[in-house]
């Protein structure tokens, strides 16, 4: 009895002591799971009030935001950080909360259990605790500034600027942690021989979907800060980070991303190092030089144009190491797999390589370019609006293999010799380019009135796609995926009847009959989904699975 006593006393110990450890240690991560903002000396910035022209343009001072008559927002700001920061949520924050509103909707439609939400809101906010470190002093004032016009209504998730500034990390953890690849960007340049006149040309797919309203605002903005060089960059409501720019010395550089492994701790995060680079690097050279010294989350490619330069490079970087990719020629492209000698034969590297779309989407790249040498920005427009697989094969419109596959969060076109930029309207990079001279947009003092500040004589037209009964189709195939993914009731024919060369249509129509219990009809159609161009290998490895699911389902019921 009494060596029970001693065996239970020890059990009570045991048990007492892990909670006690857990509790610590919910206490630790609850405390490190939101960040401090920094300390700002001069806070006159937020005296500052706003100035309505019309009911979609604002001033403040010589800063401005209007909203073109094409959808897209453009926004000029400028000062300190912590002041343009300010400026940009004072003349910006019905769109800094609508797009929180749009992210946090498509997180709970993707995550729906609120529980969960709370406790991954903890675990994000360990993985970040370190976050602050790896941001300069710059960057956390200019987002502190602009949290200051962030709604309260998301303090669940945490603190204003807690908020802003782990957003800015979103993609590089969601990319980490399940390599999600929400990102599947396709970049190329060219120029010499390859382009009209020899002009420097850069076109990108920024390919990056969490949902359509997401999407819907747009921000075209140009900063002219304190220190640096002004740059112009595609963004939305409350993001400071760059994923498609170019500054007034030419330079652009665009983000792919790559195949990453789990992250030990924080570190920059992608768009913040693009960012980096187009605010304070001139040429070739200093923006390795930038990108070197930032340790990332993730694997990254940066596609640099260089006027100074006169040709463009990829710097490929993984979390430790860094590789310039320049293929000693007149034009580059990009996938999502790297191409220096240093990473082609990287493990990771060769698992994306075989497994996922991108070589494909590579090689449709390829040849497209040779069939449209020498290129004009509407040439480029063309190749980032094609559907097609290789050969011009009709693989389904929304395939992953093509270049254009219908998620598109924005498209962009850069010269950056005559320092124009072109970016792409909805739907998706089938509206019109609207074009921007830089020279131009900074040569400006203020916006008086609400007028066009875009070169509409050399805006590229809409697609006549869009006209077509295939475009018709396909929309109706994407509403009833999208009604389906949400549980909503649907016509199962919808899928093939409207998208009937796509492999998705006949996978989503098995799904809707093994739902049904319907095994015959499930497996009937995912079989016609294998032949068909399929994007990645585990998705046909998913969908033999499920084959193979329904064939015992069935025979249980027998």
């Amino acid at each position: 009895m009494r060596i029970l006593k001693k065996i239970l006393r020890f059990f009570a110990w045991f048990i007492g002591i892990i909670l006690i450890t857990v509790l610590i240690f919910c206490f630790y991560v609850w405390k490190v799971s939101d960040a401090k903002p920094p300390v700002v000396s001069d806070r006159s910035a937020e005296q500052l009030q706003r100035r309505n022209i019309d009911s979609t343009a604002f001033t403040i001072g010589n800063n401005w935001l209007r909203k073109n008559k094409y959808g897209l927002y453009e926004m000029y700001t400028s000062g300190t950080p912590f002041e343009r920061g300010v400026i940009n949520g004072k003349l910006s924050k019905e769109l800094v909360v609508s797009q929180e509103e749009a992210f946090t909707h498509q997180i709970k439609k993707m995550i729906p259990s609120s529980s969960y939400l709370k406790f991954l809101k903890y675990i994000v906010g360990f993985m970040n605790r370190d976050l602050p470190a790896h941001v300069t002093e710059e960057y956390k004032e200019e987002i502190y500034g602009i949290s200051l016009a962030a709604s309260d209504s998301f303090q669940w998730i945490g603190t204003n600027y807690s908020r802003q500034l782990n957003y800015h990390a979103a993609h590089d953890i969601g990319h980490a942690l399940q390599n999600l690849m929400l990102v599947g960007c396709t970049s190329f340049s060219a120029w010499d021989t390859k382009t009209e006149n020899g002009a420097l040309i850069v076109g990108r797919n920024f390919d990056f979907w969490v949902g359509d309203e997401f999407a819907k605002n747009k921000i075209v903005s140009f900063v002219a800060p304190s220190m640096g060089h002004k740059f112009a960059f595609v963004t939305w409501g409350g993001f400071i980070g760059v994923v498609s720019g170019m500054n007034d010395k030419g330079l652009s550089v665009t983000i792919n991303a790559a195949r990453s492994s789990i992250p030990t701790g924080a570190a920059t995060p992608v768009s913040l190092v693009a960012r980096e680079v187009l605010q304070y690097a001139g040429n070739i050279k200093e923006a390795v030089a930038i990108a070197h010294k930032r340790k990332m989350f993730v694997s990254e490619s940066f596609l640099v144009a260089s006027a100074a330069d006169h040709k463009s490079v990829i710097i490929e970087k993984t979390p430790d190491t860094l590789a310039v990719y320049d293929p000693n020629k007149d034009n580059i492209e990009c996938a999502n797999h790297y191409q220096s000698d240093l990473f082609k034969t990287q493990k990771l590297n060769e698992e994306q390589m075989a497994g996922s779309a991108s070589v494909y989407r590579f090689q449709r790249t390829q040849e497209l370019l040779q069939q449209n040498y020498p290129l004009t920005p509407q040439k480029v427009a063309n190749i980032l609006r094609d559907y097609k697989g290789l050969g011009g094969a009709d693989i389904g419109v929304g395939n992953e293999k093509a270049v254009n596959q219908f998620v598109a969060h924005h498209s962009v076109i850069f010269m950056p010799d005559s320092l124009r930029m072109w970016v792409s309207t909805s739907p998706w990079q089938m509206g019109a380019y609207v074009c921007y001279d830089l020279r131009k947009i900074f040569a400006m003092n203020g916006l008086h009135q609400d007028v066009e500040i875009a070169d509409e004589n050399l805006n590229i037209a809409p697609d006549t796609f869009l006209q077509s009964d295939v475009y018709r189709k396909f929309l109706l195939f994407r509403q009833t995926k999208m009604d389906w993914m949400d549980k909503l009731n649907i016509n199962v024919n919808n899928f093939v009847q409207n998208d009937p060369q796509y492999y998705d249509a006949y996978r989503l129509t098995g799904d809707y009959y093994k739902a049904h219990k319907n095994y015959k009809a499930a497996i009937e159609n995912y079989r016609i989904a294998l032949t068909k161009e399929i994007a990645t290998v585990k998705e046909r490895e998913a969908i033999e699975d499920k084959i193979k699911e329904c064939a015992k389902m069935s025979s249980n019921r027998k």
